[in-house]
């Protein structure tokens, strides 16, 4: 019982954020015209400067993390393999609209850095942050090329362009490039990054509070429960398998599971919208995402990380 008050305490600073951003977007003259302004300044600036400045911050240690590594692109490809295979399954398949499953599907494996980066810091502290921070790094673009690919191929765009020109791709790729070469932050530029993160963070997460659509949902029910089921539950379990099959110490695994029990990324329906699709669905499946971040995480912080 204490256990899980603790980790309702810890989600509590950035969920009231979420919380905080939905009212002031309902209920304010900062209405949605405001916030969409805010999610491009956090999508193609903020997030990027924060990704890069988090993966640079301490020299990375692939090779110490090389099972972390391997851990976070299995789960990264199970997430994946399960969201395609959706539209294949005998029952499930028939009852899936192909167009609103590719827009969709990366609702399923995508997840929110906002809440990951916050979340390992306050579980974990400093060790949490540059273990979130490698798997951000190397788990983005794979997660990138998941959500885009189906959506470029459905319609009929380059799958390439797509891919070089997105901002969080740039970033991480950016990032580990610069820490593998050796290079660190200027002393001078230090604190300026800081309150970018810092800015990035806290606006990234009233952002998404913003941006829920409740009562969005509708339709395709079946699609819904298979997306949200393998983001907050099959996820979940594969991260605890892994974590015994692989050997990962208690750090590494309270990060993956962590990294596994976390709503989806709120900018799905940023990407879906500039891939040309409705986005009201998708932005329905991160609202309701979000919402069930609040039982996934206390579920793999207070049950898979004891067992």
């Amino acid at each position: 019982m204490l256990s899980a008050v603790n980790d309702a305490l810890l989600l509590f600073p950035d969920f009231s954020l979420i919380l905080l951003g939905y009212l002031v977007c309902r209920f304010t003259a900062l209405d949605r015209s405001v916030w969409t302004a805010v999610e491009r300044l956090v999508y193609y600036l903020l997030f990027p400067v924060l990704l890069f400045h988090s993966i640079i911050k301490q020299p990375l240690d692939l090779s110490a993390a090389s099972e972390l590594v391997v851990a976070g692109w299995a789960l990264c490809l199970g997430g994946i393999g399960m969201a395609y295979a959706l539209p294949y399954l005998p029952w499930i398949g028939a009852r899936v609209d192909r167009r609103e499953h590719a827009a969709s599907a990366q609702v399923a494996f995508r997840f929110n850095t906002f809440i990951a980066l916050a979340l390992a810091d306050r579980v974990l502290g400093a060790q949490g942050t540059v273990l979130i921070a490698v798997l951000i790094g190397v788990c983005v673009p794979l997660l990138n090329l998941g959500a885009v690919w189906p959506m470029a191929r459905h319609a009929q765009r380059g799958l390439f362009g797509e891919l070089v020109r997105n901002p969080l791709i740039i970033g991480t790729v950016a990032g580990l490039s610069a820490n593998l070469m050796g290079f660190s932050m200027p002393a001078l530029l230090e604190p300026t990054a800081n309150r970018i993160g810092a800015a990035a963070l806290g606006m990234g997460l009233m952002a998404t509070g913003a941006g829920l659509q409740p009562g969005r949902l509708r339709g395709d029910k079946v699609l819904t429960v298979a997306l949200l089921s393998i983001r907050h539950f099959w996820l979940p379990v594969l991260a605890w398998l892994l974590a015994r099959v692989l050997g990962l110490d208690a750090a590494q695994t309270t990060t993956l599971l962590i990294f596994s029990g976390l709503p989806t990324a709120s900018s799905c329906y940023v990407l879906a919208v500039r891939m040309g699709y409705d986005g009201a669905y998708t932005a329905a499946l991160v609202t309701m995402s979000t919402l069930l971040g609040m039982l996934s995480l206390p579920f793999v912080l207070g049950i898979l990380r004891t067992l």
